[in-house]
């Protein structure tokens, strides 16, 4: 196995990024989503748990205990399309990214080819990673990955069973109350702001430019995943 590039640092921001094979949706319905984003909160510990299955993933509700223990990573911001995902990440644990990626990629594989009657790879090879190395990359980053669904323009037409999900209702205050209105770290990024609405306003203007600009720079070519 080739050595990664880009070496993961406790207490440094990556955007991690994959997308289905052959460019294929990795969710087929809500519920897909669901399991997914319960792999989020499941997989993100110090002592690896076993399968979801097996630690009641019906009965529990979402986040379970889970929340409670050391976490590998914090999660900054995350988008979760009909065919790829984008997280903005915190390492906060030796190693935290490559264990939690790892634990995470093969669950929801093992789940999907079950649940779809499938077998083989679901996701495109290994996880991309690209450290974020300023502040002003950070705000951008969470920009894009909050709002990636427009990035693509998916609108509600992404995919007739699913939806697009991000982490921006968390943080223009429009989450819908328990775990998944507080999943993220968000005060890195909006004590820099006033308020919401200025963090808002800032986002939807850096998403403007970014996509004004995608097709001429050559530097967004390893964030897009169409």
């Amino acid at each position: 196995m080739s050595i990664r590039k880009t070496p993961f640092v406790n207490g440094e921001f990556y955007h991690i990024y994959n997308r289905g094979v052959d460019k294929r949706e990795i969710f087929m319905d809500d519920f897909d989503i669901q399991r997914f984003f319960q792999s989020m909160t499941e997989f993100n510990v110090l002592e690896p748990i076993g399968s979801i299955y097996e630690n009641s993933f019906v009965d529990k509700q979402l986040g379970g205990g889970a929340s409670k223990l050391e976490r590998l990573v914090n999660f900054v911001a995350y988008c979760l399309n009909p065919n790829h995902y984008h997280f903005l990440l915190e390492q906060v644990a030796d190693k935290g990214i490559e264990k939690f990626m790892h634990r995470m990629g093969t669950g929801y594989t093992r789940y999907f080819n079950d649940k779809h009657k499938r077998s083989g790879t679901l996701l495109q090879g290994r996880f991309k990673a690209v450290h974020v190395d300023s502040n002003e990359y950070l705000l951008h980053s969470s920009a894009y990955v909050n709002l990636n669904d427009r990035v693509h323009q998916l609108g509600g037409s992404a995919s007739k069973l699913v939806k697009s999900r991000s982490s921006w209702g968390e943080y223009v205050g429009e989450g819908k109350g328990g775990v998944e209105s507080d999943f993220c770290s968000k005060d890195i990024i909006l004590d820099q702001f006033k308020n919401r609405k200025e963090y808002q306003n800032f986002a939807e203007g850096a998403l403007m430019s970014i996509l004004e600009r995608k097709a001429d720079m050559k530097e967004m070519e390893k964030f897009l995943l169409e």
